[in-house]
């Protein structure tokens, strides 16, 4: 087994620790088809239940189809500031929480529940193992677009069966997220919640139990 020398595990740390969840891109920015490829192929990379390989993408081009996801996540973020009040609510009205009105890249991940590929292997007992492949893949292509310098930002804030209508998708297919990618205005090590002190992260090994 190849070890990796201190500068590229360094610089791995760096890669993990300046993704970020990026909700402000540059409108004007493409992206160009050779970078996008490139950070693509990383998908292929992850590892899946049973080699299943799950994931099904779906590229949100047209006026029409954003519009929709644009809609959709508008609707879902008024229903979710409902669910808080005072100052919870004052903060997250004030939160950007989508990056979809200026991302050059769209793209929405769906699992392929159904899929034949794998024949099964490993997901007997844990179904959900194919989604979680899927997340894995899509770990796979943040780091890979941050490597390039790209942002991403996870839109969850979304009716995933509405969006899979409205995409028209297969039958079977289920939405794991909806990717705002482009070149970000600016760059921080600090999670946006953090700074507006929504939440603050844990230390590690509080989140470990002995047994």
């Amino acid at each position: 087994m190849n070890k990796f020398p201190q500068e590229f595990r360094e610089q791995l740390n760096d890669l993990m620790r300046w993704r970020r969840d990026v909700r402000h891109f540059h409108a004007d920015r493409q992206v160009s088809d050779d970078i996008l490829t490139e950070v693509m192929e990383a998908i292929r990379l992850a590892p899946s239940v049973g080699l299943s390989e799950p994931w099904r993408i779906v590229a949100v081009k047209s006026v029409a189809a954003r519009a929709k996801a644009l809609g959709n996540f508008e609707g879902a973020n008024a229903a979710a500031l409902k669910g808080y009040s005072g100052e919870r609510a004052k903060i997250y009205a004030g939160l950007k929480l989508s990056g979809m009105r200026d991302a050059p890249v769209q793209l929405a991940l769906f699992c392929d529940d159904g899929t034949d590929k794998g024949a099964g292997l490993g997901a007997g007992t844990m179904p959900e193992a194919r989604r979680y492949s899927v997340v894995s893949a899509i770990m796979n292509f943040w780091l890979a677009a941050r490597a390039h310098g790209l942002g991403v930002g996870w839109v969850s804030i979304i009716d995933p069966v509405q969006l899979a209508t409205d995409l028209d998708v297969p039958e079977g297919w289920a939405l794991v997220a909806y990717l705002c990618v482009g070149w970000p205005i600016e760059e921080s090590l600090t999670p946006e919640l953090e700074k507006v002190e929504w939440e603050k992260r844990d230390a590690l090994l509080a989140s470990v139990l002995e047994r």
